[in-house]
């Protein structure tokens, strides 16, 4: 049994690094910038905030490159993409990795999940605090644009009711990310412009590496 940092389970944080990084060409969590992972960032910035932190990885082996290379005292534990719900699709997606951690997360008794991939390195203290503020009295927090596009990876979910949505899209191959939102749920959209950027100037939160070129964006950051 995990021995819980946060006795109130109101909210634990949750990083997807299961993702294939096909376009990257390696892990991007385990990508060395400026001489140490780039989830290291994300990890010192999270551990600045006191909830627990979990990892959601593919399979075991991924895992174990993680424990080699960065500090795993800052994080709680490891959750592994249900291998069940993975001979269901036929390639891998974050849906998968969302119903696995929420299924975890449920059993332990958490009642919120802050999800982030892992590929926002530069996610700052400010954003992340007021999201978390945000996300009282509302089943779902989400960042929203302008032109009505939303961030599902940088969001707060009801982890009962998530669950229950994943498994349902899961079962009927529906993999947008969007519609784990159920329209019934309380949601705060919150505008990245108006309500976000004056914390970010910069947007350095929503700042997404997905190619070696992306690193570029963020070396003089």
């Amino acid at each position: 049994m995990l021995k819980i940092r946060n006795k109130s389970k109101y909210l634990d944080f949750n990083i997807l690094i299961g993702g294939k990084s096909a376009r990257f060409g390696s892990d991007k969590g385990l990508y060395q910038f400026r001489e140490k992972p780039l989830i290291t960032y994300q990890l010192e910035t999270l551990a600045q905030v006191n909830y627990d932190i979990f990892l959601v990885a593919h399979i075991n082996r991924q895992v174990q490159n993680y424990i080699n290379q960065i500090d795993i005292k800052t994080i709680m534990a490891f959750i592994i993409d249900d291998q069940k719900m993975i001979s269901r699709v036929k390639e891998r997606n974050p849906v998968i990795g969302l119903y696995s951690a929420f299924k975890e997360l449920n059993k332990l008794g958490y009642r919120k999940a802050f999800i982030l991939p892992c590929d926002s390195p530069l996610i700052q203290k400010k954003v992340i605090n007021f999201l978390i503020s945000q996300s009282q009295n509302f089943d779902c927090c989400i960042p929203q644009w302008d032109n009505g596009f939303l961030e599902p990876l940088i969001a707060i979910y009801p982890i009962k009711k998530a669950l229950f949505s994943a498994k349902k899209n899961i079962k009927n191959q529906n993999f947008k990310l969007i519609n784990l939102i159920d329209k019934t749920w309380k949601i705060n959209y919150i505008s990245i412009e108006k309500a976000i950027q004056p914390l970010d100037n910069k947007l350095l939160s929503f700042i997404n590496i997905n190619t070696q070129v992306d690193v570029e964006k963020i070396k003089n950051k």
